[in-house]
């Protein structure tokens, strides 16, 4: 998941330039080098980052490219994810430290928990998962999110499966539906689209969607996955000590959030000479609006708990070394994705159902799917799909060419596996296995996108 628009079209343009290497290899490669990958960390206990190292290079070797061409693509990729998602990972965590040890994090668990029952606890977090996702990317509101997920785990005695899957839903569905989100918007530009139209029609969809896949389904996925909440944020240990009030808690948390929508909205409504864009551009770009939430959380978040400077610093620095492996596996999934987008699959796929005589929001959904489950990158499959669905959307009604856009960004985010750096992240963050990662993460992925594209067909009978 890329987080500027030009580096979401990068992979893209890298997959269209590939080598043409023949289906009957290309295709056994990847499947072969997700076998590797899901085989040594499952049956041989490896740890994800040399699994993902390993798989990349099975890849390039069964496919015929140049060692030292796979070894580009992985480091490429590698080091694309640590630049961008790996900062994120930082200073999101960071932030969710000082979140848990000045008690904003409780002072966040206690008004949710206080106002919800156990029933209603997951529609909850399901509606403060797709408003922290409405404007940030899925790594952003993902790290954001971890403190209140755990702390809302332990405090109401529910499986983080339960509480978790919810507050994920809505940050997918966001980040696959509804603009202002880079996906949306570019295959929004692509097809022509209508962007008021497509954002309305995008809610709609999100709603139900959200719901299904979320509260709903997390009931049967807790049963399936039943795991306590890691002890990465530990509750405070004195109840009593001083904290920020929930008023503060939320403008520290909301930081963020405002600032990259503020940016959103000026790249919308305001030209680009224009003064306020350009500073909105600059502070709404994510690693600076992290970067202002953490400073902001330092005097807000501090001052309330009258943490000293020390206890600052310290709270800080604890922050980092748990997720140092995180970041590592989530770099190698980036690398592993790269490997597979260099090869050309993306492109094989798109070929093989260019012709195939679906509904267009059908066929949208299909293509959109296949290079999705070939590449890892939803991003990657929205604008793969966005270029071969142009043509189609040109005689198109604006109704219908929106309800493409949602076709595409629906199949976008279908079945996250082992190729997908998001898998990675929810894996290491929930402390799952592989196996159980896919019974919750990669099904409710699954239901989302399904449920969007059911959503997206009846809307297309009535519009």
């Amino acid at each position: 998941m890329s987080l500027d628009l030009f580096s979401l079209v990068q992979p893209a343009l890298a997959a269209a330039d590939a080598p043409a290497i023949p289906a009957a290899r290309l295709v056994p490669a990847a499947l072969l080098g997700i076998a590797v990958i899901v085989l040594l960390i499952t049956r041989f206990k490896l740890h994800p980052f040399l699994g993902l190292t390993i798989g990349s290079l099975v890849v390039g070797a069964v496919a015929g490219v140049e060692l030292s061409a796979t070894v580009d693509s992985f480091t490429k990729g590698f080091g694309a994810t640590a630049a961008s998602v790996g900062t994120l990972i930082a200073l999101g965590a960071m932030f969710g430290k000082l979140l848990a040890d000045s008690g904003g994090a409780d002072e966040i668990v206690d008004t949710i928990v206080g106002r919800s029952s156990a029933r209603t606890l997951p529609w909850a977090m399901a509606g403060v998962g797709a408003i922290i996702g409405l404007p940030m990317f899925f790594e952003i509101g993902l790290v954001l999110l971890m403190p209140v997920i755990f702390l809302v785990a332990r405090r109401s005695g529910l499986s983080v499966i339960k509480v978790g899957i919810p507050a994920l839903a809505g940050l997918s569905a966001m980040h696959g539906l509804v603009p202002p989100h880079p996906g949306p918007l570019v295959a929004i530009d692509a097809l022509k689209a209508n962007l008021g139209l497509t954002l309305g029609l995008g809610v709609l969809v999100a709603i139900p969607t959200v719901a299904i896949a979320g509260p709903l389904f997390a009931r049967f996925a807790g049963r399936w996955v039943d795991v306590p909440a890691p002890t990465m944020y530990e509750p405070r240990e004195n109840a009593l000590d001083p904290r920020p009030s929930f008023a503060v808690t939320l403008f520290a948390v909301l930081t963020p959030v405002v600032l990259m929508l503020g940016k959103a909205l000026a790249d919308i409504l305001a030209g680009k000479d224009n003064p306020v864009r350009t500073v909105l551009d600059f502070v709404g770009t994510p690693l600076i609006a992290l970067l202002i939430a953490v400073i902001v959380g330092m005097f807000t978040l501090g001052r309330g708990a009258r943490m000293g400077t020390k206890e600052l610093a310290k709270s800080l620095e604890q922050a980092l070394p748990p997720i140092a492996g995180i970041i590592l596996i989530v770099a190698a999934g980036g690398g592993f994705k790269q490997t597979l987008v260099d090869t050309g699959i993306g492109k094989l796929v798109a070929t093989w159902v260019q012709g195939s005589g679906l509904s267009v929001l059908l066929l949208a959904w299909l293509v959109a799917v296949l290079i999705r489950l070939a590449t890892g990158s939803a991003t990657v499959a929205t604008v793969t799909a966005s270029g071969i669905l142009a043509p189609l959307a040109a005689g198109m009604a604006p109704t219908h060419v929106s309800l493409l856009v949602l076709a595409i960004g629906a199949g976008s985010v279908f079945f996250s596996h082992v190729n997908d750096a998001g898998f990675w992240l929810v894996k290491e963050y929930f402390g799952l296995s592989v196996g159980q990662t896919l019974k919750s993460w990669s099904l409710m992925e699954t239901v989302l996108s399904v449920t969007g594209l059911v959503f997206v067909l009846l809307l297309g009978l009535v519009v």
